[in-house]
C-alpha cells in the first residue's frame, strides 16, 4: 500500500485504453468527459486499483461499441465522501437489466460472446475493492440509459 494520485492510475488506464476509444469503422470516437474533484493522495494497492478501472472502462468500451442512436461517453467522476474516495465510471450505453446486475460481480458470469470474456474482470474487481481496500462498489443502471459503476475505498488504509 502506498499513497498515490488515483486520478493518475485513471489517466494512465485511459492511455492504455486510448485505441480503443479512438474512431472506428462501425462507430465514432468514444468520448471521455473527465469531471475530476479535490482527491488528496490516497492510500491503496495502486496496481490493483488500477486493474479496476481497466476492468469497467474495458466493459463500457465493449458496451458502447454496440451501435448507439447518440456517440458514446464514459464519464469519470471523483470526489471525496468524508474519509472516502469516490470513483463514479458511468456510460450512456444500453443499460443492464436487474436479472444481470444481480450477478454481474459473480465469477465466471458474463453477457459476451463465447470467447470474448470470462466473467472474471467485475467479480476481481469487487474483490480488490471490498477485501483489499475495505471499500465498496456498486452498480446503478436502467435500459437505454446507461449504467454507473460507483467505486468507495477509504483515504486513508485502515490497514496497521
Amino acid at each position: 500500500m502506498k499513497k498515490v494520485n488515483i486520478h493518475e492510475g485513471i489517466d494512465s488506464t485511459l492511455m492504455i485504453l486510448e485505441h480503443r476509444l479512438k474512431v472506428q469503422p462501425e462507430r465514432p470516437a468514444i468520448q471521455v468527459v473527465k469531471e475530476y474533484g479535490q482527491l488528496p493522495l490516497v492510500e491503496c494497492y495502486a496496481g490493483l486499483l488500477n486493474q479496476v478501472f481497466m476492468n469497467i472502462i474495458a466493459n463500457a468500451i465493449d458496451v458502447l461499441q454496440e451501435p448507439l442512436e447518440n456517440p458514446g461517453i464514459i464519464r469519470i467522476r471523483t470526489e471525496v465522501e468524508g474519509t472516502l474516495a469516490v470513483i463514479r465510471i458511468a456510460d450512456n450505453g444500453a443499460g443492464i437489466t436487474e436479472q444481470v446486475k444481480q450477478r454481474i460481480f459473480d465469477p465466471f458470469y458474463t453477457t459476451k460472446p463465447i470467447g470474448s470474456g470470462t466473467g472474471m474482470g467485475l467479480a476481481i474487481s469487487h474483490s480488490i475493492i471490498v477485501e483489499k481496500h475495505k471499500g465498496e462498489i456498486n452498480c446503478i443502471s436502467a435500459l437505454a440509459k446507461g449504467t454507473e459503476f460507483t467505486i468507495k475505498i477509504p483515504i486513508k488504509s485502515t490497514k496497521i
